[in-house]
Order: structure tokens, then C-alpha cells, then sequence
């Protein structure tokens, strides 16, 4: 079994939540030479980095023992740029160490500190926050670091961008010292090797992937469109794919309730993503797109942060980003984790020289295509429904009924209805 060198119950979890084998990352952490060790990790989201710091702290916090003891102080921080990106890993932490029964408590900005300070009284095992919040409740008394065997900084690049340095060496210094200190960062800038010279001994480095290998499983495209036909060219990208899930990037808030508005109008289930919104309010339009009653979300790039929507299948800029680096997070939230995806850019004519500009400053290729026509949507749709009327496995019973139908209708009129319910249907 390839996760055999983990320890029971961990190696258990991941196995019956349908891991075969693991990623790249996954791998590089659970080696022989990683073990104990502070580790420096380049690591694209969607490589699966949360399973993987997760799979690489299970010894660390265990030491040996077939348990974890009594939750009391906690034994791993993990500190995340944003609060989506933190409740993200604590619910992937959860299952991961469900058999274990640890007790996973989230501690991030927009939730309500007294409920979060009750929790962190009762005990826990691991503790997953933002930078901002967890200092508070370090300097309120409520978070108490002395037990800590490991520290994570995930997407570190992000929090340093976000303007969390100092945050996190305030967190960092009270530490205990002979703490494991993993850093996982898409990008290895300056500053993040000064933060990994002060705080890491002797780290292993970890280099996973190169940006253009992340960015393998997603197809680009770009269309050239007058700017007052930006929305259209939303609406019938959308209509063509027809995707399960659809992120559609906007540069302002208020863009991002126009170009809502007008998507809702014209019948998909649309909800957003920005800054003014509530944590409340977010949560609830992140809910709505796991569970698929929305299949369309609008954002800004400040919302999307550090979001992880499974099954997101299309990515669409209705604005440009502002340069490659937001190119390659916004587009990286689709082809995650070997999945496929694609992502199109909607570039006004005049700005057609600066799009090819951000593409190659983010190393990767797009075909320039056309905005899919009204004759090309319906075609597709065609195929889509030929696709979905494959006949599978037939009961004796529902040959019964066939039959009785033929009696009273012809083969054409039934094909016919069954044309019109799937269409209906979907």
C-alpha cells in the first residue's frame, strides 16, 4: 500500500477516501528523508499540499503512540492567508484524522471570537486559523502555544502579499523552539527565504512542480471581443460548456453585481463572491455551489482567495488580471488535482497585445478563438443530449413498460418525449 509507512488509522482514512496512490507533494513529505524534519515546500494549490502537511505532522503529533492524548493545549498551528482557505483545511484535516479523534478547531476573522475562545477551552488537538485572529487570542491568553510540536505556514506568499509578516513573527516567536516548522509557498520569493532562514533548521527543500507542469490539465483559451459585447461573450462562453461549476472573475465589486444581475436575468444560477459580504454571506454562497444548487460564481480576487471548489470545470476573466501572478490564481482554481479544466480570457480588441503580455509572464499558451455563436451553443447542446440518452443496463420491467407505450404511441413520438424531458431536465 503506498501510504503504509503512516501511521494506522491515518493510512486507513486516506485509503476509504479514494487515494490510490499519492500526489507528488504527498509524496516528497512522506519520504524516509523528510521525516522530522523541517520542510520548505514549493507546492501549487490543487496539488493536494492540505492531505499532504496533514499526512507529514501524523508522526509528529502521535510520537510514537498508538493515540493522541487528552485534547488540552494544542499540538499543531496550522495559520492560513484567508479565513475560506482555514475552514477549507480544517474540514479536510477532520476526515484526515477522524480515527485518530482529533479535535480540529478554526479560529479565523468574521466569526465570532467568544464562541471560538469557549472551544479552545475544552481542549483541542489542532488548531487552524488566520494570522490576524490567532494573535488575538495569543495576546487574550486563550491560545496557548507552550505544547506545539508543528507550525504551518500554508500559502505562504499569500500572507507576506497580505501584509502578515509581522503577525506571523510575532506568532512564531512564541513558539516552543524545538518545534517542526513547515512552510509551504507557491513561490519562493526574498522574503520568504529570510522567513524560512529564521525560523526553519536545517529544512528540506521540496520543489513539486514547475508553473507550466501546474498548469497541464487546464485548457486556454482567449477570445478578442468589442468591449460593449464583454457580457454576451460571458453568457455564451457559459452556455457552450455548460460546466458543473464556473468561477467568472470580475476586477471590482461592482462589476461583480452587474455582471451577477445580468447572468441571474438570463437564467443561471448565479452568487457571488466579494468584500463587502458577511462571512455568513459567503459561506452560504460557497454551500450553494458545493452542493450544486448555484453553478456560477462571481468574484473579485480578493474574495477568491484561497478558495477549493471541487468539480469547478471553467474559469472565465471578464476583466483582465492585473498581471501573471493573479493570472495563475485565478485560472489555478480549476485542472486541480488531475482533474481537467478550462480557462477563458475575454479580452477587449484594443488590449489584445497586453493579454498575450500576462500569458507569457505566467508561462502558459492559449489558443485565440471566437466567442461561441448561438448556432454553435445549440450544436453542442445536441451532442450534450445524444451523450446523456446512452441506454445503459435495461430492467425486464422497463421493457414491460416500453412495450406497453409502443402499443398506444409510435417509437417517434416516444423518442420525442424523451427528447423533451431531458431537455427539461437539464
Amino acid at each position: 500500500m503506498p501510504f503504509s509507512s503512516l501511521p494506522r488509522p491515518v493510512a486507513e482514512a486516506i485509503t476509504e477516501r479514494g487515494y490510490t496512490a499519492p500526489t507528488p507533494v504527498q509524496a516528497q513529505v512522506i519520504a524516509a528523508e523528510a521525516h522530522d524534519r523541517d520542510l520548505l515546500v514549493s507546492a501549487q494549490t490543487g496539488s493536494g499540499k492540505t492531505v499532504a502537511y496533514g499526512l507529514a505532522i501524523a508522526e509528529t503529533l502521535l510520537q510514537g503512540a498508538e493515540a493522541l492524548p487528552r485534547a488540552g493545549e494544542p499540538l499543531a498551528l496550522i495559520i492560513a492567508p484567508t479565513r475560506e482557505l482555514a475552514l477549507q483545511v480544517q474540514r479536510e484535516l477532520q476526515w484526515l484524522y477522524a480515527k485518530l479523534g482529533a479535535r480540529v478547531v478554526s479560529c479565523v476573522g468574521g466569526m465570532n471570537v467568544r464562541v471560538e475562545q469557549r472551544q479552545l477551552s475544552y481542549g483541542c488537538h489542532i488548531v487552524v486559523g488566520t494570522p490576524g485572529r490567532l494573535k488575538d487570542h495569543l495576546e487574550r491568553g486563550a491560545l496557548q502555544p507552550g505544547s506545539l510540536r508543528a507550525v504551518i505556514l500554508d500559502e505562504a506568499d499569500e500572507m507576506l502579499d497580505l501584509g502578515f509578516r509581522e503577525d506571523l513573527e510575532e506568532i512564531l516567536d512564541l513558539t516552543p523552539p524545538e518545534r517542526r516548522t513547515l512552510l509551504f509557498s507557491a513561490t519562493m520569493p526574498k522574503p520568504i527565504a529570510l522567513l524560512a532562514k529564521r525560523y526553519q533548521r536545517d529544512a528540506l527543500r521540496i520543489q513539486t512542480t514547475s508553473e507550466r507542469e501546474s498548469h497541464a490539465d487546464i485548457d486556454y483559451r482567449a477570445m478578442a471581443v468589442a468591449p460593449a459585447d464583454i457580457q454576451n461573450a460571458v453568457v455564451n462562453v457559459l452556455r457552450f460548456h455548460e460546466a458543473k461549476g464556473a468561477m467568472v472573475f470580475c476586477a471590482t465589486r461592482e462589476n461583480v453585481r452587474r455582471l451577477s444581475a445580468t447572468l441571474t436575468e438570463r437564467g443561471f444560477s448565479a452568487v457571488t463572491l466579494s468584500g463587502e459580504l458577511s462571512q455568513n454571506e459567503r459561506n452560504h454562497a460557497l454551500q450553494a455551489l458545493r452542493d450544486r444548487r448555484a453553478r456560477v460564481c462571481v468574484a473579485t480576487d480578493v474574495a477568491a482567495r484561497g478558495i477549493d471548489l471541487p468539480g469547478l470545470e471553467l474559469v472565465i476573466h471578464a476583466e483582465l488580471p492585473i498581471d501573471p501572478e493573479t493570472l495563475q490564481h485565478r485560472s489555478g482554481r480549476t485542472g486541480r488535482a488531475g482533474r481537467k479544466g478550462t480557462c477563458v480570457l475575454i479580452t477587449p480588441y484594443q488590449r489584445r497585445r497586453h493579454a498575450e503580455r500576462l500569458l507569457r509572464g505566467a508561462n502558459v499558451n492559449a489558443t485565440w478563438d471566437k466567442v461561441p455563436t448561438p448556432d454553435e451553443i445549440y450544436a453542442r447542446d445536441q451532442e450534450r443530449l445524444l451523450e446523456s440518452l446512452s441506454v445503459g443496463e435495461i430492467s425486464d420491467e422497463d421493457l414491460d413498460v416500453a412495450r406497453k407505450l409502443l402499443e398506444t404511441r409510435s417509437a417517434e413520438e416516444i423518442a420525442a418525449a424523451f427528447v423533451r424531458t431531458q431537455r427539461q431536465g437539464g
